[in-house]
Parts: C-alpha cells; sequence; structure tokens
C-alpha cells in the first residue's frame, strides 16, 4: 500500500498543505516533528503522531525528531486559558532527556536525526531576532490565530508578550530546519496546525522556499465523545514511572469496542488484512476481547520493550483469574509486588486486617463496610465474611480486590511463606 493510501486508511488524515497527496509516494521529502519538554513523559496523544510518523519512515522519508528545548521553556499557550507557569531550566534539561529516551524507544529501528531548538535560539541575540525574523512577521497573522482572540476578550486572562510570541518561536524552527536541514514538511497534531502554517509562512516570506504541513486528527473516545487517553486518574503516560506498563496494558485492554478498530489502526503496524482478520474474529464474540488484547500486546511492546510487554501481560493474567496465583513464580511475584498493593499477614489474620495492611481500605471501619457491602473479592469471587477461608490461599498466597476495578488489587501473602 502506498503512503497516501495508508494514511488515509488508517485515519491520519485531517488537514494538510498539499494539494495532492500523493506527493508522498513520489521523492523522498525531510520532515520534522517536534515535541515540547513540558513534562517528564510524552503521553498517548504523542504516540499517535509518533506511529504516523513510522509510516513516513517505513516509506522512505528522512525523520528529523526536535525537543524543544527553547520553546518549552516558555510554553505554547494555544489552548490554554491561562497563562503556563515557566519551566526552570533544570526542569527542562530533565524533561528533555526524558523525552528523548522515549524518541529512541519508540523510533527504535528507525533512522532518525535528533536535534534541540535550544542549540540555534542560545546564541540569538534580541536585536537580530526582532530584524531577521520579527520583521518578517505580519501582527494581523498573530492577533487572528483563535486563542490570542480569546484571552484578549474582555473576560479572558490576557496573553504575555512572551507567550504571544510562541510561534515565531516554533515557526523559526522550521525555517532553520529548512535552511540547514533541507526539511520541507512539518508533521504534527491538529492542535498545532496554526502553529505549523505560521512557520510555513516564515519559511516562504523569508526564503521564497515552499514548505508544507501535514496534521493528523484529535482522536476522540467514541463512546465519551471525549478526547482518547483522558483518565479518571489523568493522562495515560508513556512513562513506566507515571503510568506503569500493566496499567498501561490494562488502559489498551479496557477500550472499548466502538473504537477498538480505529485504535488498532492509529497505534500498531498491524496490516490490513490481520487487522481485518482481528476485527472478525473479535465480533464472532466479543465477551472475549480479542480485539482488544491484540491492541495491548502491540502498543506496549512498541512504548515499553516486549520483555516489559511480558511482564505486563503476566500480572494481568494473574489478576483477571486466567492463571492461578498458586503459579505464580518468584521473578512473578516480585512483579507483582511491584505493580500491586501487597501486604504481608500472619495466619490468623482477617479479610479486614489484609484491606487495611494493603492499603485497599484507609481503615478497619471502611474495611468491615466494604465486606459487608459485598465489595471485596479473593481471587476474583466475592466474599461477604471477615474471615479467610484457609483454601482462599494458594501456595500461601491470595489476591484480593476492592470493587470491580482491577487497579484496586492487592497481592496478599502469609508470613510463614518467608
Amino acid at each position: 500500500m502506498k503512503l497516501s493510501e495508508e494514511l488515509t486508511w488508517r485515519g491520519f488524515v485531517n488537514q494538510t498543505t498539499y494539494s495532492d497527496s500523493t506527493v508522498l509516494d513520489e521523492q523522498p521529502i525531510t520532515f520534522y516533528w517536534g515535541v515540547d519538554p513540558s513534562a517528564t513523559s510524552m503521553t498517548i496523544g504523542h504516540l499517535a503522531i509518533a506511529m504516523m510518523i513510522r509510516h513516513f519512515i517505513a516509506a522512505g522519508h528522512k525523520a528529523v525528531l526536535l525537543v524543544g528545548g527553547a520553546t518549552g521553556l516558555i510554553g505554547d499557550p494555544d489552548g490554554k486559558a491561562e497563562e503556563r507557569s515557566l519551566k526552570t531550566h533544570e526542569e527542562i534539561q530533565k524533561n528533555k532527556q526524558a523525552i528523548v529516551k522515549q524518541y529512541e524507544q519508540i523510533f527504535s529501528g528507525q533512522s532518525f536525526q535528533l536535534v534541540d531548538n535550544y542549540d540555534w535560539f542560545k546564541d540569538i541575540g534580541y536585536l537580530e531576532f526582532l530584524r531577521d525574523v520579527g520583521k518578517h512577521v505580519p501582527m494581523r497573522q498573530m492577533l487572528g490565530r483563535d486563542f490570542v482572540q480569546a484571552r484578549l476578550r474582555e473576560d479572558g486572562a490576557g496573553i504575555s508578550y512572551a507567550e504571544f510570541s510562541y510561534a515565531l518561536i516554533q515557526g523559526y524552527d522550521f525555517y532553520y530546519l529548512n535552511k540547514n536541514y533541507g526539511v520541507t514538511l512539518q508533521l504534527c497534531g491538529s492542535d498545532q496546525w496554526g502553529n505549523s502554517l505560521a512557520g510555513v509562512e516564515l519559511v516562504r516570506r523569508i526564503s521564497g522556499n515552499e514548505a508544507q504541513v501535514w496534521s493528523a486528527p484529535l482522536i476522540i473516545n467514541k463512546t465519551t465523545g471525549k478526547k482518547f487517553g483522558k483518565t479518571e486518574a489523568g493522562a495515560v503516560w508513556l512513562d513506566s514511572e507515571l503510568t506503569s506498563p500493566t496499567q498501561f496494558y490494562q488502559f489498551w485492554l479496557n477500550v472499548d469496542d466502538a473504537g477498538v478498530e480505529e485504535y488498532l489502526k492509529i497505534y500498531t503496524e498491524l496490516d490490513k488484512a490481520e487487522l481485518e482478520a482481528i476485527i472478525e474474529q473479535h465480533q464472532a464474540d466479543p465477551k472475549q476481547r480479542y480485539a482488544q488484547q491484540r491492541l495491548a500486546h502491540e502498543v506496549t511492546q512498541i512504548v515499553h520493550g516486549a520483555d516489559i510487554r511480558d511482564g505486563a501481560e503476566d500480572v494481568t493474567n494473574f489478576i483477571t483469574g486466567k492463571i492461578d496465583i498458586q503459579e505464580a513464580t518468584e521473578t512473578q511475584l516480585a512483579l507483582l509486588r511491584e505493580e500491586l498493593a501487597s501486604a504481608v499477614i500472619p495466619a490468623n489474620a482477617s479479610v479486614v486486617d489484609a484491606l487495611s495492611e494493603s492499603g485497599l481500605a484507609s481503615s478497619k471501619t471502611e474495611a468491615r463496610r466494604l465486606v459487608s457491602g459485598g465489595s471485596v473479592y479473593v481471587n476474583g469471587t466475592s466474599i461477604q465474611t471477615e474471615e479467610f477461608n484457609q483454601e482462599n490461599f494458594r501456595n500461601n498466597r491470595l489476591l484480593l480486590r476492592k470493587g470491580k476495578t482491577l487497579k484496586n488489587t492487592a497481592l496478599i501473602e502469609l508470613a510463614s511463606n518467608k
């Protein structure tokens, strides 16, 4: 399948300055994508664009991946109702290192060039920038941006000169990369369309060169109508310290049937024939969640690697009862202790004690209320007694859960097992 066809089939087409997308099927193009280090991790929103980039690289196009050491010091105001809090240089440096590490994982095995816009901004003088760049940017263009208009309204929060200038700074990135790296295309999410167009215009005004933008659409959860990847706990991060591999795996395992085919197209590289076979098998028995299992398997491997993916699958299989907890090896138990709440209790301890010791309940009073309300499960089976049955322990261990949510599961071990 040609790249233009692949992008259309997978749903990576939103807005573009190209009049004919088949140009992507012809000569190799040098393109760039940038991420500001506003946090120590990217999210699955970034991952969607990264997956699109993987297809561009596979089609023979050259990738320049930018980490925004300069733009990160200001912060993109687009979509923000109020002024961002500035990050320190130390925070930006730490975040840059984390983003670079994620670039290396996501694009492992693929060719790309890494750049940091701080490298070309750190020595630019203020007057030099105003004369050589600012002179080419009409105020009408900048004032016309929707977020600027919203901030300047009577009920708006206002906007600082720094944030107002963000689009100009990002636009210069495109000009610099065009001049020094031969970049002619910027890839971005739909939320960056305005900033990207500013770069196209700046390239044209200063050098007369042609530059293009290709944006991917915002992914919407079809069930909730909200931005995909937003959960009660917040964003789904690619950093295992912010979203554990098991939590990450289970996020994909729990996506809705209405959107799973779309997510498979966007977040995996399964070809059309295999993907359609997966959906056919899934639809034959949706309760088995076959499509979600393949989705979780593929995405977790891309983000965390095969070994960590396997561990996340093991933990999930134990807490869902696919594998009996008594069969857990010492390595798997160590992973369970790391991923789940856990407690070591004496043989005569009660369910109430275990709930309290593991942190599933904040007090013994709450623990008793959970038990009497039928909200406690031992090895997946609901119980309404405050005392354990010794048969509950499998090889001196069991899984205790509060409610139906898998994340509220604890590993309980008998002290005699130590």
